[in-house]
């Protein structure tokens, strides 16, 4: 394999503000995406409260909302192998 000399890296002004540009309209687009989750959020919220049911956990939302039911462990006796557990 043939070794060369690193080559140099040079920014430019284009450069940073091209970087700005970006940072800023990706930062737009997060503030967007919060509002809106902020505003789906209460309306969750409201739903939520609407229909008289108890208070959930954001764990136990997740779970309802992909359709993961998790099942408790049983009491019964499990080996241990380092940190595994079987």
């Amino acid at each position: 394999m043939l070794r060369r000399k690193p080559t140099r890296l040079e920014l430019k002004l284009d450069d940073i503000e091209e970087f700005e540009s970006v940072r800023k309209e990706l930062e737009s687009r997060r503030k967007q995406r919060d509002e809106a989750e902020a505003a789906a959020g209460s309306e969750e919220a409201a739903a939520i409260g609407a229909l008289g049911t108890e208070h959930k956990s954001r764990e136990q939302l997740i779970n309802d909302r992909i359709g993961y039911k998790p099942q408790p462990k049983t009491g019964g006796r499990t080996a241990h192998f380092g940190t595994f557990e079987f």
